[in-house]
């Protein structure tokens, strides 16, 4: 990170929203199509050789709460893997996302390396979710907000308790940091919003399972949880 008038890392500016990325779609071809008779959270199974549906996730400010409760939907992952396969996620650690029918975002825009994930993310998925409070309103990152960045940074690595010759990072690869953390949608245009923090696993699976059976997905009050 550079140094401007000894005052440490200067925060890049943030692209302005309007047209960052293409606008993308809230439809695509579901492969799993809806069938008479079948109840609400519950998945279908693809058609003979039916192309899977395509997730990519990733977490940019974010704690990973998200993708935890993504895995907290315990065995019916197994039911979930025959109608999807991923694409870039921490599950499978690939590392840039390629063209995708669903992208699901977890976190807020913190530094340049995340608007560059979230404009590739845009770019290659039909439907992108923001999930959870940090990426649709900036969460407890977005705190540091009405606080001098470089004061933050002297708190962290030079005043912290227990520290020795305490140093800011100056590494050139370290992705330059914003002054203020940004919720996505302020970025690219997002097409769904999944809140809670993190939102609880049946909501996530109610979620999933609406757009894979081709249903506008709805969730119930007891299902928005913010705590």
């Amino acid at each position: 990170m550079s140094e401007r008038s000894g005052r440490g890392p200067h925060p890049i500016p943030l692209p302005h929203p309007q047209g960052a990325s293409p606008p993308g779609s809230r439809c695509f071809a579901a492969t799993t199509a809806r069938q008479a008779g079948e109840g609400e959270g519950e998945a279908v199974s693809p058609a003979g050789d039916a192309k899977k549906i395509r997730i990519a996730t990733c977490s940019l400010a974010g704690c990973f709460g998200c993708h935890m409760s993504l895995l907290d939907i315990d065995e019916r992952l197994f039911g979930l893997l025959e109608l999807v396969e991923f694409d870039r996620t921490p599950l499978t650690d690939i590392k840039h996302c390629g063209p995708c029918d669903i992208g699901i975002v977890e976190g807020g825009v913190c530094n340049a390396e995340n608007v560059h994930v979230l404009k590739e993310f845009r770019k290659n998925c039909k439907v992108l979710v923001a999930i959870g409070a940090c990426a649709i309103t900036g969460g407890i990152p977005a705190l540091r907000n009405n606080l001098d960045l470089w004061d933050c940074f002297q708190e962290v690595y030079c005043y912290e308790g227990g520290l020795e010759c305490g140093q800011i990072p100056d590494d050139p690869e370290l992705p330059l940091p914003f002054d203020k953390v940004h919720p996505i949608y302020e970025v690219v245009k997002v097409d769904y919003f999944l809140p809670g923090c993190p939102p609880p696993a049946d909501a996530i699976w109610k979620f999933l399972t609406d757009l894979l059976n081709g249903r506008e997905p709805k969730l119930d009050y007891e299902m928005l949880h913010f705590d």
